[in-house]
C-alpha cells in the first residue's frame, strides 16, 4: 500500500496546494518566456482565477504576436513532465493505479473533476478553467496535461478526444501507458 498517496488523498492541505500551484505558474512562464506573475497573499482559489487569466492572457499573446506554438507547446510539455516526474518520485508512483490516483489528487487541487480508471481511460465532468479558455487556449494548455501525465506514468501518452471548451459536455481522454 502507497501510504503517502493514501494521506495526500484523505487531505491535501491548502499550503500544498497552493506550492503546487505556484510551481505550475513557474514552469507555465517558463515555457512562454515570461516572469511568474506574483501570486503572494493569494489564497488557492485566487490563485487559480489568476492563473487561468493568465494562461490565457499568454496564448493570446502568442497568437497576437504569431509566435511559435510548437515550440510553447513543446516546451509546456517538457516542464510539466519534469514536475510529473518529481511527484511520481515524491509519491512512489509504482504502478497504473497509483499514476491515476495521484493524478486525481492534483485535478482535484486544481478545480478539475477528474475520474480515471487504470486501462488509462479518463472523464472530465468538471473543469474551472473553462469559464475561462476557448478550445484553442485549452488545446494548447493541455500540453501541460499530456507532460504531467508523462511523468507521473513513466513515459505514458496522453490523448484527448473531446473537451468541455469545445462544447462538449465533458472532457474525455486516454492515457497510452509506455508498456
Amino acid at each position: 500500500m502507497n501510504f503517502a498517496l493514501t494521506i495526500v488523498e484523505l487531505h491535501f492541505p491548502s499550503p500544498l496546494k497552493r506550492r503546487a500551484l505556484r510551481e505550475l505558474f513557474s514552469a507555465t512562464a517558463l515555457a512562454f518566456g515570461v516572469e511568474t506573475p506574483p501570486t503572494g497573499g493569494l489564497s488557492h482559489e485566487q490563485m487559480l482565477t489568476a492563473y487561468a487569466l493568465f494562461t490565457k492572457a499568454e496564448s493570446e499573446k502568442l497568437w497576437a504576436e504569431n509566435g511559435d506554438q510548437g515550440a510553447i507547446e513543446g516546451r509546456l510539455f517538457e516542464n510539466a513532465r519534469v514536475l510529473g516526474a518529481k511527484l511520481r518520485r515524491k509519491f512512489h508512483v509504482r504502478s497504473r493505479d497509483e499514476a491515476i490516483r495521484l493524478s486525481c489528487v492534483l485535478y482535484r487541487c486544481l478545480g478539475i473533476t477528474f475520474e480515471g480508471r487504470p486501462d488509462g481511460a479518463i472523464n472530465i465532468s468538471e473543469c474551472a478553467f473553462s469559464r475561462y479558455y476557448t478550445g484553442r487556449v485549452c488545446r494548447l494548455i493541455s500540453a501541460l496535461d499530456a507532460g504531467v501525465a508523462a511523468g507521473l506514468s513513466g513515459g505514458g501518452r496522453l490523448e484527448f478526444s473531446q473537451r468541455i471548451t469545445e462544447g462538449h459536455d465533458s472532457c474525455r481522454a486516454h492515457l497510452l501507458f509506455k508498456d
